[in-house]
């Protein structure tokens, strides 16, 4: 099998898994942007902006060239935000390799569409590049991942044998890497949970207590396991590592940008005050607007979601959101 890997944008979680890759001796390399952040990130061997103090390994090499990081790549990771996606692959698809992994780590939804990347890499690159899609996702907060801490994920596509050669790449002995072949699933529950991750953190802001958090982080799981069973997703990977997993690190983390974000908001801040001071993308915030297109197309009844787009976007007061979930009309839980 060929080893050689390529990163396609230097995010922190692209970068943290090109770290992890290389520091088993598989050829990295790095996309940058432009020039000079690949100079930049060369000469400095670490990323100061988002990994301080965190050494590439020797087989991690980053370059601009767009052709030459993707000519020999098995292994290509889509590790850039949902909002820039589409327009990467538009830029990198003519170099990309027959028979190559097509590995899309981001989580979110295309704003204007509610297109998960795997139907953005599906509409954009020809159709023999198609069965090596394959998606990751789970509670990889990637900081402590990067330190070595232990971690879990699972990749999803729809060749088996391409989904077992990116787990082989990617697993480690620290980072232990799950395979399914729910897409739909794995995408849809690392991208809604950082709406219920924003309430989450409007929740801690405001010092709603345990149980407050615990009732919410369940009746939000539940909001967005309806949403993905309606989609096309098998019901129990919302109970795994890319669901109930990833939604209790990114809901529990100080590390989470979407808790974060959702904090700031109990503080009476602003969602444009917050963004300008985050130097990384909270993925939650346009998922919200693009879960509603979703629900909308599905008839899917999405209350939390929807009083956390008017929270952002309509200036609804926090206690008035509060009120009226709470006030909602009395249900069995399982419908």
């Amino acid at each position: 099998m060929n080893q050689q890997v390529a990163i396609v944008g230097a995010t922190t979680w692209g970068t943290t898994l090109g770290i992890i890759v290389a520091q088993r001796d598989f050829p990295v390399t790095l996309l940058a942007r432009t020039p000079e952040e690949a100079e930049r990130l060369n000469s400095s061997r670490e990323h100061t902006r988002f990994l301080p103090g965190v050494t590439f390994p020797k087989c991690l090499t980053v370059t601009s060239d767009v052709a030459k990081a993707l000519a020999s790549a098995h292994l290509v990771i889509i590790a850039v935000p949902s909002a820039s996606f589409r327009m990467n692959v538009r830029q990198v698809r003519d170099s990309i390799t027959a028979g190559s992994i097509l590995l899309s780590i981001a989580k979110g939804l295309e704003l204007s569409t509610g297109r998960r990347m795997s139907q953005i890499l599906e509409e954009e690159l020809p159709a023999h590049l198609h069965p090596g899609i394959c998606v990751l996702s789970g509670p990889n907060l990637a900081k402590e991942i990067v330190q070595g801490k232990p971690a879990s994920t699972v990749i999803a596509g729809r060749d088996v044998g391409k989904i077992e050669e990116a787990q082989a790449l990617l697993m480690s002995n620290f980072f232990r890497v799950y395979t399914s072949d729910d897409i739909i699933g794995v995408e849809l529950g690392g991208a809604l949970k950082n709406i219920i991750a924003l309430g989450a953190g409007i929740g801690d802001g405001l010092h709603m207590g345990d149980n407050a958090k615990a009732a919410f982080m369940t009746r939000g799981l539940a909001e967005i396991t309806r949403l993905g069973v309606a989609a096309g997703a098998h019901p129990l990977t919302f109970a795994g590592l890319a669901g109930l997993g990833d939604l209790v690190a990114t809901c529990a983390s100080p590390l989470s940008r979407n808790r974060y974000v959702g904090e700031q908001l109990a503080l009476g801040k602003t969602w444009p005050e917050i963004q300008k001071s985050m130097t990384n993308v909270a993925e939650g915030v346009n998922t919200t607007s693009a879960a509603l297109v979703i629900a909308a197309k599905l008839r899917v009844e999405m209350p939390i979601t929807e009083a956390t787009y008017r929270v952002l976007f309509e200036e609804l007061p926090l206690q008035q959101a509060i009120t009226e979930l709470m006030g909602r009309p009395p249900r069995p839980e399982w419908p």
